[in-house]
């Protein structure tokens, strides 16, 4: 898996309707596979729209309403049928332990696959690699629930021609990247910045049942990518308030004021066929945003701030 990108499994919020499955979205993050919320029917979406089982690094449950979770048995015993090797890391709220074990053991199955659980309880990152690290912050909703936040390491690209230049090569080259600086024969202590250039990481935020609050802008602060709830338009929002949800109005400010560059909404209610109304509300407040339905596909990349309107050619639909 080199690219990245995210996959919309279901977009739908509580019910399900003809043309939206309940929530699911992976993120293909070279070569990490990251599920999020899989509610019912996400076994057979992610055969429909190309992920396997093997593709599965680790699963994100932000809380235990069902459109979230209950697609875990399925995907957990798939994992054993397909015989995954690797092990697979489930992070969940701590509060929800109890229906942690209830989803994991709720049909007879003989489980091979190694599943590593990570009760989330505290705000901060959960989870570093090598690539990224992933953090969790509190979300405002009727339960307990958590949001998540991919960040990527800056990185430096040196220039040959400069390394060049100075007569650096072999060894010592390895060891400006890795400590920043290198401390020359002249006495100049020479900064990385001054043979590279900078690279910014990539990042991603995934915000999902929660009203508007603290933890949603720390999550979204200057992210590449805000994949954000979008329950109810703007003539429902005190029906959002009273369900801890968003409104597209409310989501798009909360990527507006954290400087998110490309604004995704999903989790509609199923009273609304359209999401023409979602992307209008939403862009008079943010102007590069976009509105899932199953099985679109999109990319994740740098988008530049301030954002720029038009950018629905960002997105495909897979067959």
């Amino acid at each position: 898996m080199s690219d990245r990108l995210l996959i919309a499994l279901g977009t739908s919020s509580q019910v399900p309707t003809r043309e939206r499955n309940h929530n699911a979205y992976f993120v293909r993050w070279d070569d990490a596979g990251l599920l999020f919320d899989p509610g019912e029917g996400t076994q057979r979406q992610m055969t429909h729209f190309g992920v396997a089982a093997a593709d599965i690094t680790a699963i994100f449950l932000t809380h235990l309403h069902g459109d979230h979770c209950l697609g875990l048995p399925g995907v957990i015993q798939r994992l054993s049928l397909d015989g995954v090797a690797h092990p697979v890391d489930l992070y969940y709220p701590a509060s929800g332990a109890e229906y942690i074990q209830r989803l994991r053991r709720a049909s007879i199955f003989t489980e091979t696959a190694v599943i590593r659980e990570h009760p989330v309880d505290a705000p901060g990152v959960i989870c570093e690699t090598a690539r990224f690290r992933i953090e969790a912050q509190p979300l405002d909703h009727t339960v307990e629930s958590w949001g998540y936040r991919l960040v990527e390491p800056d990185t430096v690209t040196l220039l040959p021609e400069k390394l060049e230049a100075l007569g650096l090569r072999g060894p010592v080259v390895g060891q400006l990247k890795r400590q920043g600086f290198l401390d020359l024969p002249n006495g100049h202590r020479l900064q990385v910045a001054e043979v590279g250039r900078a690279k910014r990481g990539g990042s991603f935020a995934f915000v999902m049942d929660s009203r508007p609050c603290a933890g949603a802008l720390a999550l979204a602060a200057g992210v590449d990518t805000l994949l954000c709830e979008a329950t109810f338009l703007e003539s429902e929002a005190a029906e959002a308030e009273r369900y801890g949800h968003m409104t597209a109005r409310q989501a798009a400010t909360v990527a507006r004021e954290a400087g998110a560059g490309l604004l995704v909404l999903t989790h509609f209610s199923r009273r609304y066929r359209q999401t023409d109304g979602f992307v209008q509300e939403a862009a008079a407040v943010h102007p590069n945003v976009i509105a899932l339905s199953d099985g679109m596909t999109v990319p994740l990349r740098h988008t530049a701030r301030p954002a720029r309107s038009g950018v629905a050619n960002v997105v495909r639909q897979r067959s």
